[in-house]
Formats: structure tokens, sequence, C-alpha cells
């Protein structure tokens, strides 16, 4: 077998026994290079100089921050939306609070107003009262007067009819002749 050591790099030797082929690698104070893990190492070291060349981390940092100053921003206008709600929801609760008083003092005046219509209402009903029954009772004054007149006129000309007739029955020429003479003898 030959000595891996003195190898050049990348060089390979045969096995004469038959056997498999045998791989020198090349290895520098212990550690073997040139392993599949070394170039993967390798792969990644170049990759990682490349985004700090290419200044990837800065660029992931800058869209990290306007992603954050986005929702910062959100956030901001969700607790400015939020305040404006709020003080809509105070304005119309106190709106609504004043439309309750608006509501109690609309509801005592026309109460009121209505107390009032009712007391003028019972008020004129009792004028009107007054003013037919006062009607009435002088129109029954005026017609007991009539009758009274009708009444004492019937009696007047019924005493004289009656009065007519019984001097016309009992008083003669003669008794006639006295009366005159004793009304002109009174004048």
């Amino acid at each position: 077998m030959a000595n891996p050591v003195a190898a050049p790099l990348g060089a390979h030797t045969e096995v004469p026994h038959g056997g498999a082929e045998e791989h020198v690698v090349a290895s520098a104070f212990g550690v073997d290079f040139f392993t599949p893990d070394f170039f993967v190492a390798l792969a990644m070291l170049v990759v990682i100089l490349i985004m700090l060349k290419a200044k990837v981390p800065a660029m992931i940092a800058g869209m990290l921050d306007k992603k954050i100053a986005g929702i910062r921003e959100q956030l901001d206008t969700a607790a400015n939306l939020r305040k404006e709600a709020e003080a809509l929801k105070a304005d119309y609760e106190k709106k609504a609070r004043e439309a309750d008083q608006d509501i109690i003092a609309m509801r005592a005046n026309a109460e009121k107003q209505a107390e009032a219509i009712v007391a003028k209402a019972q008020d004129d009903a009792t004028a009107l009262i007054a003013r037919r029954q006062a009607v009435s009772e002088a129109k029954i004054a005026s017609a007991e007067r009539a009758a009274v007149a009708d009444i004492r006129e019937f009696a007047a000309s019924s005493a004289s009819a009656a009065a007519a007739k019984l001097i016309a029955e009992r008083v003669d020429e003669a008794a006639d002749a006295k009366l005159v003479d004793e009304a002109i003898s009174g004048i």
C-alpha cells in the first residue's frame, strides 16, 4: 500500500491484490482536505462571502425594516381608528342621552299642554253650559211673561165679557140711568 501523504493531490493508486481501488486523500495537520464535506463547506463559505459582498444581509434587514415600518404604520392607523371609533361612540352615547332627555322634556311638555287643553275645554264647556242655561232661562222667562200676559189678557177679556153679560142680565134701563147719573155726579 502506498503512503497517503506522499501521493500527489488527485492521485490514486491501485491495490495489487485485486481488491478495490484505493483513493489517496491529501491531508494537512491531520485533517483530510478535498473531501465532499470540505467542498460543501467551501461552497457555503463562497456563498456567504458573495452574500456579504452583495450586502444581502443589509437588503434583508432593509426589507425587514420596511415591513416593520409598514406594520407600525398599520398599528398606528388601527390605534387612530380605534380612538376615532371610541370618540364617535362617546359622541353617539352623548347624543342618545341628550335625545332621551329631550324625549322626557317633550313628553312632560306634551302632558302639560294636554292638561291645559283639557282644563280650557272644561272651562269652555262650563261657560257654554252657563251661556246656554242663561239663554234657556231667558227664553223660559220670556215664555212665562208671554203666558202671563196671555193669561191676563184672556182673564181680562173673560172678565169683561162676564161682566158685560152680568151687567146685561142684571141692569135694565132704569139701573143704567142711575149708574150714568152717579158717574156724572162723581165728576
